[in-house]
């Protein structure tokens, strides 16, 4: 059995379906998404039915991101923020204008149902964005921090590649779990566009939004399978490039 770790998709379904034939998924492995199903391209509504879909077959855990978190106060209580619009809401809210009621609420149950953070057997941590409790994410204050916090990504990007677990100076979040694998803030923002790891922390985020592909790495082996870059497959589109 694999354990497959799927990016940030953000509205690119195309990508999504095209890296998902390079792997030849088996009913036997275990799919953990990342959470980001929505704002960017144009089939957010699409992604989502597509991975209710999928769920149904496949072994699944999907987790929340901040864009899935803010479409649903959208769907769910008419909340449209301005910065969320910029910034992928609007292709997120013409791709549900087409949605019945019925489709509607599945997708509601499906964002509801969202995990903030999962932990594996093998004291794996998976969430969105990361952390800032030194005792974990299940300890913070804020139930939004694992979907919205960059804090864990920047501090390793940042570290010394030399600094000894021993050290007193260690991070203390980087000794509670075996790896982390996150998404949240793309790769490609530091010259990237594979799965990148610092210290204990993966990210797979390759900015599908952006200029770069979609990924999947499996946990165990790090192989990993990537889209086209995603703008290739929306060619009309901007997705959430300025």
């Amino acid at each position: 059995m694999r354990t497959l770790i799927v990016g940030d998709i953000h509205g690119g379904l195309k990508a999504l379906k095209q890296v998902l034939q390079q792997i030849t998924p088996s009913t036997k492995d275990h799919f953990i998404f990342l959470g980001d199903y929505v704002d960017g391209w144009s089939e957010s509504a699409e992604v989502v039915s597509f991975l209710i879909h999928f769920s149904e077959t496949y072994s699944c855990i999907f987790l929340r991101g901040n864009h899935d978190d803010l479409l649903y106060q959208y769907l769910k209580f008419g909340d449209a923020k301005s910065m969320w619009l910029q910034h992928g809401g609007e292709s997120s809210i013409k791709s549900y204008e087409s949605l019945s009621e019925i489709e509607l609420e599945k997708h509601l149950r499906f964002f509801e149902q969202l995990q903030n953070f999962y932990i594996d057997s093998e004291n794996r941590l998976y969430c969105h964005a990361g952390f800032t409790n030194e005792k974990g994410p299940q300890y913070e204050y804020y139930d939004h921090t694992p979907y919205w916090d960059r804090s864990l990504w920047e501090m390793v990007c940042a570290m010394d590649k030399n600094l000894s677990i021993q050290d007193p100076k260690y991070p203390k979040r980087l000794k509670l779990f075996k790896e982390v694998y996150l998404g949240h803030t793309a790769t490609t923002k530091i010259g990237i566009s594979t799965p990148v790891n610092f210290a204990s922390v993966w990210n797979i985020d390759t900015g599908a939004a952006f200029k770069g592909p979609l990924s999947i790495i499996d946990v165990d082996t790090k192989e990993y399978w990537q889209s086209d870059p995603v703008w290739e497959l929306y060619p009309e589109e901007r997705g959430r490039n300025p």
